[in-house]
């Protein structure tokens, strides 16, 4: 094993490190996913489907983003398994998957939200300066 015999001996278990790494196809998956986050139009879809199911035609109003260009993004986020649609007559309704990449995804994008805010972080200074008196 190529790791066995590394140039710089740090003292580490990189062996057993190894033999947990994830496999090159779980790697591609989790790339995919970022790919697919790459875009803020996508995250900002993504994150409203999160929180409600709708028609192409209302999400174009709600992002203010013409419906070809919301229906591209929404043909990418379904592909790779963000969202899922549900057909009611003609109207097709979009909402985030169920399924447990989703649901982290989305709860990081909360997170990253919060953590990026500036009135979060306004409010984090603040409290630390409570904090210090």
């Amino acid at each position: 094993m190529p790791y066995e015999n590394l140039p710089h001996d740090h003292g580490g278990d990189v062996a057993h490190i190894m033999e947990h790494m994830p496999t090159d196809a779980a790697l591609q998956t989790v790339a995919d996913v970022f790919k697919l986050m790459a875009d803020t139009s996508r995250i900002r879809i993504f994150w409203l489907l999160c929180h409600c199911e709708e028609c192409v035609i209302n999400i174009s109003a709600l992002v203010e983003m013409s419906s070809p260009a919301v229906s591209h993004h929404l043909r990418q986020l379904k592909t790779g398994g963000l969202i899922v649609s549900r057909r009611v007559g003609k109207e097709v309704y979009y909402k985030a998957s169920d399924k447990p990449q989703a649901r982290l995804l989305h709860h990081v994008i909360e997170e990253l939200v919060e953590i990026t805010c500036p009135d979060c972080a306004e409010a984090h200074t603040h409290g630390a300066k409570k904090l210090d008196k």
